[in-house]
């Protein structure tokens, strides 16, 4: 039996301070900036920068959904991982599983449905099909 691994997109983040409530403790809206800069950071790894995608392609994306769980505390001064994995695709929408780890204690959870918004009138849009290209070759392991 063979087992298909999905690509997964990791970046390392520090825990400064400021991430921190008085305990030390990552307040729990900032795994949501750590998943944030990840899906940027894997847009940029794809070869897309989001103020590009705006001026070029006429679409932005947001977030419509998130489903996050908390596992266990991340500190400070902490060296974390935070990964992007494609779930599923749409026409207007990706669903990105992601994770928060330290080495390989997962802290963190979250399934994060983008969707891909005409800039200009914000309604829905087609994902560009040269961003739909890069991410499936991505998944396949061929970018």
């Amino acid at each position: 039996m063979t087992v298909q691994m999905k690509a997964v997109f990791s970046l390392p983040i520090r825990v400064y301070y400021e991430d921190t409530d008085t305990g030390g403790v990552v307040y729990h809206s900032n795994y949501l900036n750590f998943m944030e800069r990840a899906r940027s950071e894997w847009l940029r790894e794809l070869g897309f920068e989001q103020d590009e995608i705006r001026g070029n392609e006429g679409v932005i994306f947001a977030v419509r959904a998130v489903d996050i769980s908390y596992d266990r505390p991340a500190r400070f001064n902490e060296l974390l991982s935070v990964t992007v994995a494609l779930g599923r695709r749409g026409t207007a929408s990706l669903t990105l599983e992601q994770e928060v780890r330290r080495g390989e204690e997962v802290l963190a959870t979250a399934s994060v449905r983008i969707v891909c918004i005409d800039a200009a009138r914000f309604v829905p849009a087609a994902i560009p099909e040269r961003i739909v290209q890069s991410v499936l070759a991505w998944q396949a392991g061929t970018a």
